[in-house]
């Protein structure tokens, strides 16, 4: 039949319908391609070219993989570098030590990302939508994490001499993760498979009921949950949640710890998701510590007993010698985090600058009914993908920052006083590079004043957010906006910074302050439409349906 109808075509057309036939069937990432004309979809042609191997005929899957092995190499060398300087410790400030080590830390995740892509991209043809976007994600946080380990260092005034020796292999080394990244964004990411193809991250033999897995405890953990102390815990958190066990921490000595770090230190390394969180229930108490969960504290859940019940608090600052980096009152790592009705709080004050209270760089994390309470760069999202729910967030200059893929969703976000001369700018993100998937997306929140500023002069000014990178992008959705916010809406960082590279965005927001009218007029501005909005949902964005669920955590997946 089809034969037979292409005889009666004229000879052109046929020739024409069976070239667009094969040009469709074909994967263009596959066909040979001139390394100049790979190099060219990438921010730094030269350097691009001068890595593929010349006279040499390759595609896209090939100059990728090439370029990550590339990565690798630099990674690898770049982090002997920084163990030689510490080597020499006993010649460096303490401000310089801990940027350093931050550095070590940093370029160690680094290594992992990159060894789990070089194992991802072996075929050519284009990975299924949640490949990769694990992969983009990775690749966004190396970069990220190299921006983080140059930011320390600049703003270490003691360390001019380790500043000189490492500045070229860190900016060298960011601009060859820019390459890697466009090339695996060009070859590996096809947009016609966003968004497809979905399922929860664990074995097909588990039994997934409603979106969610059935909880099972050792009879040692059913006692405790059925205990009357527990018994709200229970009820109204944990009824649908995979455990794998539960430990308690308790200031009084009632429960397995006294501390919450000691309990981290108890949960086995590396649990994958498919055996359950490890659960630690905190109870109400004020707890100084500095929590820090590792890389290899995987799928750890934390419950407290509520807002302003269960607080963690602390109060390094960067006027204390302390890098915004290590300032975190609690600091995330561990894929997989969840924490649940928690405060977390830093108390430096205004004064003291940049002091975190939660930095936040686990991927798959998630921050439900928690508090975060500090002033400048209170919530620092750093990297990867996370998701908050009915959270409350204070702060003043730049407090929820960061370069992580982040959606907000049903929060309170609360701009405080802060010190004289000063303005608030509630997002500071910190993307560097358009093939990034990063981003901090606000939906359904409320945006208001603290009691603080609410009840001060009326002289500070509010802003939605400022460029703190050249691609920083910024998006609130369906959100109430009180009058705090200036009729302009965005400030800018420094002059004409990234105003033409940013993404900024609004859509279908109310209150007194979400007027546009007088909004800023750059380049990056937008006012969007419910199918642009519709990428910053929590199924889109952050493909928040193929593992949100696991955590018991509500979210709507799309626009309201």
């Amino acid at each position: 039949m089809a034969s037979s109808y292409l005889y009666s075509l004229p000879l052109c057309i046929v020739i024409l319908f069976l070239f667009s036939s094969s040009s469709l069937a074909q994967d263009p990432s596959s066909t040979p391609v001139a390394p100049e004309n790979a190099c060219n979809s990438t921010l730094y042609p030269y350097l691009c070219k001068s890595l593929l191997p010349r006279n040499q005929s390759g595609n896209i899957y090939d100059y990728g993989r090439f370029s990550v092995r590339r990565s690798i190499s630099a990674a690898t060398k770049f982090s002997s570098l920084i163990d030689r300087y510490l080597r020499g410790r006993s010649k460096l400030s303490a401000t310089a030590i801990r940027a350093l080590e931050d550095c070590r830390l940093l370029t160690g995740l680094n290594l992992d990302f990159l060894s789990t892509t070089i194992n991802t991209i072996g075929s050519d043809k284009a990975l299924p939508s949640l490949q990769a976007d694990d992969v983009q994600t990775l690749l966004s946080a190396i970069m990220t994490n190299q921006q983080t380990c140059l930011d320390g260092l600049l703003a270490t005034a003691s360390a001019w001499s380790v500043k000189n020796g490492i500045y070229t292999p860190l900016s060298d080394g960011n601009k060859l993760y820019s390459v890697s990244l466009a090339l695996f964004t060009r070859g590996w990411v096809h947009k016609k498979n966003k968004a497809k193809g979905r399922k929860l991250m664990f074995s097909d033999t588990e039994e997934v009921r409603d979106g969610r897995l059935p909880l099972m405890m050792s009879s040692r953990i059913q006692k405790m949950y059925e205990s009357a102390s527990r018994r709200k815990l229970v009820q109204t958190t944990i009824p649908n949640v995979l455990v794998s066990d539960l430990v308690v921490v308790s200031q009084d000595g009632s429960g397995n710890f006294t501390t919450i770090n000691d309990a981290v230190a108890a949960a086995p390394n590396n649990t994958k998701a498919s055996k359950g969180y490890f659960v630690i229930y905190i109870a109400a108490g004020v707890y100084e510590e500095y929590v820090s969960i590792a890389k290899n504290k995987k799928n750890l859940m934390m419950i407290g007993d509520g807002i302003n019940q269960t607080v963690i608090t602390g109060n390094r600052s960067v006027v204390d010698g302390w890098t915004t980096f290590n300032s975190a009152t609690l600091a995330v790592v561990g894929q997989g985090f969840v924490a649940i009705n928690i405060t977390v709080r830093n108390t430096a004050g205004a004064i003291k600058h940049q002091a975190v209270a939660v930095r936040n760089g686990a991927d798959l994390s998630t921050f439900y009914s928690c508090s975060f309470e500090g002033y400048q760069d209170t919530l620092y999202a750093h990297s990867l993908r996370q998701f908050y729910r009915e959270c409350d967030i204070y702060g003043t200059v730049d407090f929820i920052f960061g370069n992580a893929a982040a959606v907000f969703q049903n929060c309170n976000i609360y701009a405080r006083l802060p010190m004289q001369g000063q303005f608030n700018a509630l997002t500071a993100q910190g993307r560097t590079d358009p093939n990034q998937n990063t981003g901090i997306s606000i939906h359904n929140c409320n945006i208001r004043a603290a009691p603080d500023l609410a009840s001060s002069s009326g002289t500070t000014k509010s802003y939605l957010g400022r460029p703190w990178k050249e691609y920083s992008r910024t998006v609130y959705m369906q959100s109430i906006i009180d009058s705090l916010i200036d009729p302009a809406g965005w400030k800018e960082w420094s002059g004409n910074f990234a105003l033409s590279t940013l993404y900024y965005a609004e859509y279908n927001n109310t209150g007194p302050g979400s007027v546009t009218t007088d909004r800023v007029s750059w380049p990056g501005y937008h006012l969007i439409n419910a199918t642009d909005a519709a990428n910053f949902t929590v199924s889109n964005f952050i493909l928040g349906d193929s593992w949100l669920p696991a955590t018991i955590v509500p979210y709507s997946g799309g626009l309201l």
